[in-house]
Parts: structure tokens; C-alpha cells; sequence
């Protein structure tokens, strides 16, 4: 699923930026060398992270 439109940014890129520390939206798009744009998929990529590191 497309978590990001402006930035084709999809769950699973999200999910495994989560494993690898990524601990906001805003540090995990600076792992792809994007940054959020209109800021609609915020919440939904901090809900996903979050979940993410509750199970690491």
C-alpha cells in the first residue's frame, strides 16, 4: 500500500525504516532523501512506525 503519494513512499519501505531506528515520519523519509510534502500521510506513516517498533 502507498503510504506516501508525493513521495511513493510504501508501507513496507516505512515498516522496514522502523526496524532499522527510523522513530518518526520525518527521520524515515530522510532515509529515502524525501521529506514530507502536503503532510496528509503523517499521521498514518506515525501510526505505521509506531506498530512497527512495538513489535521489534
Amino acid at each position: 500500500m502507498v503510504v506516501c503519494i508525493c513521495n511513493a513512499i510504501r508501507e513496507k519501505d516505512l515498516r522496514e525504516a522502523a526496524r532499522e531506528g527510523c522513530d518518526t515520519p520525518c527521520s524515515a523519509y530522510a532515509r529515502f532523501g524525501r521529506r514530507p510534502k502536503c503532510g496528509q500521510c503523517v499521521p498514518f506513516a506515525r501510526t505505521i512506525i509506531a506498530a512497527e517498533r512495538a513489535t521489534a
